[in-house]
């Protein structure tokens, strides 16, 4: 689960996955290289692989592995310097610190020593990462630096997805995130996890906490602005080729279902993942619907050079509005527009196809 989780951000001019016969020193930074978060409802695990470990048990005794929390006196910036590649760790603490428990007041909880962070009973107060500020030193003083966002939510990095060569995020993937992400970073796992949440630019983005209507701006749904990360996103160390886009059946019945098939082929020089994802639109609907909408979607795994048709079903229930004056789902007869692609941002193909 952890290795599936994982998403590529970004890998500019392909700096992922690292070379491991390439290193002969390597800086591991950061407030979360050398710690596995748990969260509220997540339990202890019986035992728990580090980030800092996961990395040193994958390049061996060959290698020196420099490990600096922070950049106190200027100890990242000179580890950084010193190092062929810097990977620098940062994110959020999910209970903001260890004594969430006893942090329990009348009004919820206290506040974290972060605002950017958020826990049980506790809203975040911004989406800027803090710890960017490291970032920026770190990848000042080696420009083969990786970012890597140990988080639960999204964060307005724009600064970073400027500069910054290749970024990953992972959630707090519990005991074995460190082997998962050495497995990442170092290419014996090509990672294809795609964002479930769009990431916004700004919080200027978002409408008001407290307005609970989600069409006035709120998810890739009804966004009105370019995000930071459209929902779906996700990058892969090989590349894919959607053909032959196609439904088993003319038109839809209203209350019954059809096949949606693509050929789906790995035209890079390693295996990897698709993740196909099916969205839905209504040009001429007469109510208010999203700009598009995830109707399905079915990850397959490709060998290069491999070609697999993908089927993904699609009920027209899967279609329905609330219509509150009949107090019922309704399925609309107009025709739909269905898209293909690899993020909702990334539609490769389309193709209408009625209701009735």
């Amino acid at each position: 689960m952890a290795l599936e989780s994982i998403v590529l951000m970004k890998n500019e001019k392909r700096m992922l996955p690292l070379s491991k016969t390439g290193i002969k020193r390597i800086a591991v930074i950061g407030p979360h290289a050398d710690s596995v978060h748990w969260d509220w409802y997540g339990g202890i695990p019986p035992y728990k692989v580090t980030a800092l470990d996961g990395i040193r048990a994958a390049l061996g005794s060959g290698v020196q592995v420099d490990y600096v929390p922070g950049n106190g006196g200027g100890a990242a910036e000179r580890a950084a310097r010193a190092a062929d590649v810097a990977v620098v760790l940062v994110g959020n603490d999910p209970t903001c610190g260890p004594n969430m428990g006893k942090e329990w007041t009348d009004a919820g909880t206290k506040p974290c020593a972060d605002p950017g962070d958020g826990r049980e009973g506790r809203d975040r107060e911004t989406l800027q990462l803090a710890q960017e500020a490291l970032v920026k030193q770190v990848l000042a003083a080696n420009p083969k630096t990786v970012m890597v966002l140990m988080s639960s939510f999204p964060y307005t990095i724009n600064w970073s997805k400027q500069h910054v060569p290749a970024i990953v995020q992972m959630a707090h993937a519990s005991q074995d995130q460190g082997s998962a992400l050495a497995q990442v970073l170092f290419g014996d796992y090509n990672p294809g996890g795609k964002l479930v949440a769009t990431w916004p630019a700004s919080m200027a983005q978002l409408p008001p906490m407290m307005d609970y209507d989600i069409r006035h701006g709120r998810t890739y749904m009804y966004a009105k602005g370019a995000p930071l990360f459209p929902f779906g996103h996700g990058l892969s160390y090989t590349s894919f080729r959607y053909a032959r886009l196609r439904t088993d059946a003319a038109a839809l019945p209203g209350d019954g279902a059809l096949n949606v098939e693509v050929e789906v082929a790995n035209t890079g020089k390693v295996a990897g993942d698709s993740v196909v994802q099916l969205y839905a639109a209504w040009p001429k609907s007469a109510v208010s619907r999203p700009q598009k909408m995830l109707v399905g979607f079915q990850r397959v795994s490709l060998k290069p050079g491999e070609t697999r048709t993908v089927r993904i079903p699609l009920e027209a229930r899967r279609l329905a509005w609330w219509n509150a004056a009949r107090g019922a789902y309704e399925v609309e007869r107009v025709p739909v527009r269905l898209m293909l692609g690899e993020s909702s941002a990334d539609i490769r193909l389309t193709r209408t196809v009625e209701v009735r």
